[in-house]
């Protein structure tokens, strides 16, 4: 089964956006708030090859990156098929 994971923190503007884009999709997603969960930040760190910023975004074993690789994903087309293989991994 294809999980899709977000690390976020409360107010950020990205992590919003990219909470909405996927909403508006139709993905189910988890979240992991590293504001309530900050012993889960060094689990994004090395899962996302030394990246700091969140959003961090999985789908899968993928790693997407953040909001504007999951925006650029949406606007080439290739975000509804990523999603469509999560859903049939289901």
């Amino acid at each position: 089964m294809a999980q899709i994971e977000l690390y976020t923190t409360p107010y950020c503007p990205y992590c919003i956006a990219a909470k909405d884009l996927l909403q508006s999709k139709g993905a189910l997603f988890t979240e992991i708030d590293l504001a309530v969960h900050s012993d889960r930040r060094s689990e994004m760190v090395a899962r996302a090859n030394g990246r700091m910023t969140v959003p961090q975004i999985f789908i899968g074993a993928m790693h997407v990156g953040g909001f504007d690789e999951l925006h650029e994903l949406d606007q080439t087309g290739k975000l509804d098929s990523l999603l469509e293989g999560a859903r049939n991994q289901l």
